[in-house]
């Protein structure tokens, strides 16, 4: 396999363009890693499954575009008692955000949306949105962070001071489906299409004023930018993502709906009712989850960011597209799901590292990604030359702590 590599400080370049359809392997120490320090991933896998806070893992490493370390563990059926495998194909959950965020990112480079545009520009019902405010004090629009719907406060309306644009959207500053008052009093709607359902969340009411909060819209914010890609491209959604995306990736196992032959390599999640995944179809084809995946496809989308938006000589963004995807864009709005983590910002669709002391992270500065609900995981460091893939079924924080841990000490230059 032929490669050619660009090292680029600024905005790590290790442009590999490689032969084939998958990433060149190499000793980890032809790339300043260590092959018997690696070796602790396998002793923090084996450890977090036998103490039962996961049933496996598949863990991938590649360092200046170079696969180092591709290994699964423990069982992807444990009834069946099932052995893990490296091909196993996870539900992704959130980890299908940054693919929105690939995807919003090439829409802005061919100047089809900015990302200051009003949401109601594309799609009107965002016309004319209110937040829900406490009631008292009156001369303050306060909204909750979290409410308790079974015992609402009192609460008002007050119109919005600025529209919701893309950016809010992409950054989970919008105020809407975020899990506040005006969740509470949003209709709820069932899931059928973009085109049917995103209409309709114009009547959604905010949670607060947009721009000035980071609450995550898990489920819904991004939607709203999948359905404004359909409208802007002409394409359906996930037709869009495999077209330019996927197929120039060879991510061949990523999918909405698992092809039937798929289906046995799906890992089984212990403890959990899988018909929902194993059984059904879909037409709605969310921006913010639905993907099953492996870890080879997500290390190669990891890799093309790594590479500055380019892969197995098929460029999807521009380099520059990608440092601003991966750059700070809320200022100091970012403190997580729990309102307390620091070090951290947030560009599109994933979160940034700014200091990884205050963040207790193993991830250096200017690294970015993020997570699914079921465990899933992975990053680009650029400072490291470094892409991460970590892929569970099972969200146990110490095991993903454990194996970023494991990897930053696995570096030795």
């Amino acid at each position: 396999m032929q490669i050619r590599a660009q090292l680029a400080t600024a905005c790590f370049l290790a442009a590999i363009v490689a032969v084939g359809n998958e990433l060149p392997v190499a000793e980890p120490e032809t790339v300043g890693m260590s092959t018997s320090r690696l070796l602790q991933i396998d002793a923090a896998m084996a450890r977090h499954i036998e103490a039962g806070n996961i049933q496996g893992a598949v863990t991938a490493i590649a360092r200046r575009g170079k696969v180092v370390h591709f290994k699964a563990y423990g069982l992807m059926d444990v009834e069946a008692e099932k052995e893990m495998e490296r091909d196993a194909i996870f539900v992704m959950m959130s980890s299908t955000k940054p693919v929105l965020g690939v995807a919003a990112m090439m829409a802005i480079e061919e100047g089809l949306i900015r990302p200051n545009d009003p949401v109601s520009q594309y799609i009107p019902e965002f016309a004319d949105m209110q937040v829900a405010v406490l009631k008292e004090p009156a001369d303050e629009d306060i909204s909750p962070f979290r409410v308790d719907r079974r015992n609402l406060p009192e609460h008002r309306l007050v119109p919005t001071d600025t529209p919701i644009t893309i950016k809010h959207l992409l950054t989970h500053t919008s105020g809407l489906a975020s899990g506040g008052l005006g969740s509470a009093n949003s209709p709820r709607n069932e899931r059928t299409t973009l085109a049917d359902l995103i209409p309709k969340l114009g009547n959604s009411i905010l949670d607060f004023q947009p721009g000035s909060r980071w609450v995550y819209s898990g489920g819904t914010g991004l939607d709203v930018v999948a359905r404004i890609i359909e409208i802007v491209t002409e394409t359906p959604f996930n037709e869009f993502l495999q077209t330019r995306i996927f197929d120039p990736l060879h991510m061949t196992d990523t999918h909405y709906n698992l092809p039937a032959a798929k289906v046995p390599r799906r890992v089984k999640i212990s403890g959990r009712d899988m018909s929902r995944w194993l059984n059904a179809t879909t037409e709605y084809f969310s921006g913010s989850f639905g993907l099953s995946s492996t870890a080879q496809d997500y290390l190669h989308f990891e890799q093309m960011l790594a590479n500055g938006g380019e892969l197995f000589g098929n460029r999807l963004l521009g380099s520059r597209s990608v440092q601003w995807m991966s750059s700070n864009q809320v200022g100091d709005l970012y403190k997580g799901f729990t309102q307390t983590a620091r070090g951290q910002g947030f560009g599109y669709t994933v979160a940034v590292m700014l200091d990884p002391i205050a963040a207790d992270s193993r991830r250096s500065v200017g690294a970015f990604g993020w997570g699914g609900a079921f465990g899933t995981r992975s990053w680009t460091d650029p400072a490291e030359e470094l892409v991460g893939v970590l892929m569970l079924q099972q969200p146990h924080p110490g095991a993903q702590y454990d194996f970023e841990n494991a990897v930053r000490q696995a570096i030795i230059d």
